[in-house]
């Protein structure tokens, strides 16, 4: 069982400890030889520390080193990986002073991550700059009128180094106000673009709608990723959906954490002392895995419904006993394409599914993002407010502000045009199907990069 705290601690498990991670680089065997071959990205810069590191431990020329069979080399190259790997327990750092390093002309990438509202209404949102892979970081910004304008970037975490053998990214997270009015910041740290371990880092804001907030040094959680929010259940605990993929690390980081393979999946992590500790209670290990994305929803029954993103789109499980055991996938009640997908349950004590079709039984991609509501606990679904129609929408999150109000951020050709966008709107709007208030609004921009593209080389 893994278990974590927000004292400031790594997590057990970790391979290195921060003062391993920054005296020891290498620890080669007595088999250590110049055999290289898992080098795939900056050959040069990451062939040359570890020939430096062989040379200096053995005090003798490489080339006097025996060399290795197949199966060594390998074992090998895995050894070093997991080395590499071992960089993305540095603790990042939050860049509370941004700009003009990070400011939106310096931007040419945005994938949303998510809003929230603090105890005042500050609305705090965090996207992905950089790109989908390996040079992604994080950025967040924040509005003071309900969304009507926002700041330029106040915080970045962009945990890049030209000296680092491989790229560290900063790509999954989101925002969390919890019960007590604290503003949780949800971020993972990888190297290159998954590592095949990741990290669940937080930091936790006391004073969310000062004019400067204080964030802490962020701690580590977990091994994996948190994208969405937490659920706070009726008996007071918290849950945690920590996402640790089926995928084992992608390019050269493949396989270098394979001791992991039991994390591996949707997990359950909950917090019975209101975020201090955190224990890995269950796991679903969805057919064709994806990014999992999981979310929970509390159902009137006391069972836990778990849904997550799958290869064919959105698939269910359910927990009689808080998360601990679950039952075998199925397909829920609405058609969904493999992408992100939101749903909670609002204070009126509905439902809410936010899903990509203008149909609860079908959808065209990632385009036509609609809004839905259960009073059957999710077994039929009513409304269908449409929030965006158009292509390369993607990525929702939310949540209910104390009014009833709902909000929505999501994305817009992230590549190109690089949005990063908001819906508002009530409940009975959802059920009218259109926006009937004065406060209601669609497509309010939070972010566009201003960056200037570079040209792409005429094909040959």
């Amino acid at each position: 069982m893994c278990s974590a705290t927000t004292n400031g601690k790594l997590s057990p498990g970790s391979r290195l400890g921060l003062r391993s991670v920054q005296s020891a680089f290498f620890h080669p065997s007595p088999h250590s030889s110049p055999c290289l071959s898992m080098i795939f990205i900056r050959p040069l810069l990451l062939g040359t520390l570890i020939l430096g590191a062989l040379s200096a431990r053995a005090q003798s020329p490489v080339s006097t080193l025996p060399s290795l069979n197949p199966a060594e080399a390998r074992a090998f190259e895995l050894h070093v990986l997991q080395k590499v790997a071992d960089l993305s327990l540095v603790p990042p750092r939050i860049n509370t002073a941004p700009l003009p390093q990070y400011d939106n002309d310096q931007l040419d990438y945005g994938m949303t991550i998510g809003i929230a509202r603090t105890p005042r209404g500050r609305l705090w949102a965090a996207w992905v700059a950089g790109e989908d892979g390996p040079k992604a970081f994080m950025v967040a910004a924040t509005s003071d009128d309900d969304g009507a304008t926002w700041s330029k970037p106040r915080l970045v975490v962009d945990s890049q180094a030209p000296h680092l053998p491989l790229p560290r990214s900063v790509i999954v997270g989101n925002f969390w106000t919890d019960p007590l009015g604290r503003l949780w910041f949800f971020f993972d740290q990888t190297m290159n673009h998954y590592d095949g371990r990741q990290g669940v880092w937080v930091s936790i804001c006391e004073n969310p709608d000062a004019e400067n907030p204080t964030w802490p040094q962020p701690v580590r959680l977990c091994h994996g990723a948190v994208l969405n929010k937490p659920t706070v259940l009726a008996n007071g605990e918290w849950l945690l959906p920590v996402e640790h993929p089926n995928i084992r690390g992608i390019g050269p980081m493949r396989d270098a954490n394979s001791e992991l393979e039991p994390l591996r999946g949707a997990n359950v992590y909950v917090s019975t002392d209101q975020g201090k500790s955190w224990v890995r209670r269950g796991n679903v290990r969805f057919p064709k895995p994806s990014w999992d994305e999981h979310m929970f929803v509390e159902l009137k029954d006391g069972r836990i419904w778990m849904l997550a993103r799958t290869g064919d789109g959105t698939m269910q499980a359910f927990s009689p006993d808080g998360g601990r055991s679950w039952t075998e996938a199925s397909f829920p009640t609405f058609k969904h394409p493999a992408a992100r997908f939101h749903i909670r349950r609002l204070a009126s004590g509905r439902i809410l599914l936010i899903k990509h079709g203008k149909t609860i039984d079908a959808h065209e991609g990632r385009s036509q993002l609609t809004a839905w509501l259960s009073e059957d606990e999710g077994q039929t679904w009513k409304g269908g407010l449409m929030l965006d129609e158009r292509k390369g929408i993607s990525y929702p999150d939310g949540f209910q502000a104390p009014d009833g109000t709902i909000y929505v951020s999501y994305d817009r050709n992230r590549a190109t045009d690089g949005e990063i966008l908001m819906a508002r709107f009530t409940e009975a709007e959802v059920l009218a199907g259109s926006l009937t208030q004065a406060n209601s609004k669609m497509k309010m921009l939070i972010s566009r990069p201003l960056k200037k593209k570079e040209p792409k080389p005429a094909k040959r």
